[in-house]
């Protein structure tokens, strides 16, 4: 098979891994083909550095061949989709020949299981290994990790790649053992567990070699099974405390050919996926716990708004919170404010105190915030019912009528 059928093939493949952040960039050709410049091309995606650089990546499969039968997953071994394995020295060749072209600037490597784990990680750690130690690469490496294979060939793929990921797949342990029975959650958080304590002795080590210096991520199937969103978030929140992930990706299920019965037949909005990440950012900056954030029925989240904002509808008690004197913890709990705004307002209240007017000079939602602060010469007005408030905020922006 030729590389560009490969590619094809195993690009498309890659699509359904969350755990490299993807930004959907406009495509500039009429045509459909890739133009020079272009970074819209198969298997080119775009991940975010710890810096907040945007970055193209070379995203593919090794192969979609897999011994395991995962029921949730396109390239389980009993579907029939197009099969191709890529051998290493392609991979190398491939990601050299897109980086001298400026297409990329690195490559995020994944693959099914064939012959063994180890087998697997072998032909994984090789292209990141030939990628640094022959050719010299110096851009960004991103290697899936599976987490059944010899903890020295995870030692070496940490020492040649940037960033690992091992994906817990799904929220719940039975879950798990009902959609994938040949994985297992106590393997997979061994493999994350060992990460940690290695990139924990690195740091604690000046002279010691790098060991995946920005980190290990993971990702989550969202609504493959009947798990809500407090038990996900709730997943999350222990794998950040346990592991120190950098990252847990959410995957909105998405229903896949021949499937089986035990999966939906419908794919959850993509709205929920949005919510969780939203959930997801407020667990790791603003000092939210997962039992504070799904208060809907059921354990869900609202769709209609962001979980900040149904947070504090839910806790009217809370607000107006004093924005001259209130601390950190306090203003970042405000819907409209962010960790730059409230970063900003303490820098201003040192000097002088804080006007309204001052929250839109320093670009806070005004829209929400107002109902829920006061300042020297603002207070929001008489009771105003969590109910109206919702239904203001989640349609087309307006005034609410406060005084």
């Amino acid at each position: 098979m030729e590389v560009r059928r490969k590619l094809s093939i195993l690009a498309d493949a890659a699509k359904y891994d969350a755990s490299c952040a993807s930004s959907g960039a406009p495509r500039r050709t009429s045509s459909g083909e890739a133009g020079l410049g272009s970074t819209t091309g198969m298997g080119i995606c775009h991940s975010y550095a710890p810096d907040g650089r945007c970055i193209s990546l070379l995203k593919i499969l090794l192969t979609n061949f897999c011994l395991y039968d995962c029921t949730y997953c396109v390239n389980r071994r009993s579907s029939d989709v197009p099969r191709a394995r890529f051998t290493p020295d392609e991979v190398v060749a491939l990601t050299l020949d897109f980086y001298r072209r400026n297409y990329i600037e690195g490559l995020f490597l994944s693959s099914g299981i064939i012959r063994s784990p180890d087998y697997t990680m072998e032909q994984l750690v090789r292209v990141a290994k030939t990628l640094r130690d022959v050719h010299d690469f110096r851009g960004y490496i991103h290697l899936k990790t599976i987490p059944d294979a010899d903890s020295k060939l995870i030692d070496e793929a940490a020492r040649h790649a940037d960033r690992l990921s091992v994906n817990i797949e799904m929220p719940t342990s039975d879950g798990l053992a009902s959609l994938a029975p040949e994985k297992s959650v106590q393997t997979i958080k061994l493999a994350m567990g060992h990460i940690r304590m290695r990139r924990d002795e690195a740091k604690a080590e000046t002279r010691a070699p790098r060991y995946a210096p920005a980190g290990q991520s993971t990702q989550m199937i969202v609504g493959a099974d009947a798990s809500n969103d407090a038990t996900i978030l709730s997943t999350a929140e222990t794998l950040y405390a346990s592991y120190g992930l950098r990252r847990v990706y959410y995957s909105a299920f998405s229903p896949i050919p021949h499937a089986s019965s035990r999966l939906p037949a419908r794919a959850p909005p993509l709205l929920r996926e949005h919510r969780l990440y939203q959930a997801d950012w407020l667990l790791r900056f603003y000092g939210f716990r997962a039992s504070e954030l799904a208060v809907g029925e059921r354990g869900s989240l609202d769709l209609s708004i962001d979980p900040k904002l149904a947070w504090a509808l839910a806790n009217r008690e809370c607000f107006p919170v004093d924005v001259n004197t209130a601390d950190r913890e306090a203003l970042l709990r405000v819907p409209g404010l962010g960790v730059r705004n409230v970063k900003r307002l303490l820098a201003t209240r040192r000097v002088r105190s804080v006007r309204f007017a001052d929250l839109v000079k320093l670009r806070c939602d005004v829209r929400k915030a107002q109902a829920f602060v006061s300042t020297i010469d603002w207070h929001p007005g008489g009771e105003v019912q969590s109910c109206e408030l919702r239904n203001a905020l989640s349609e087309a922006p307006q005034q609410l009528a406060l005084l």
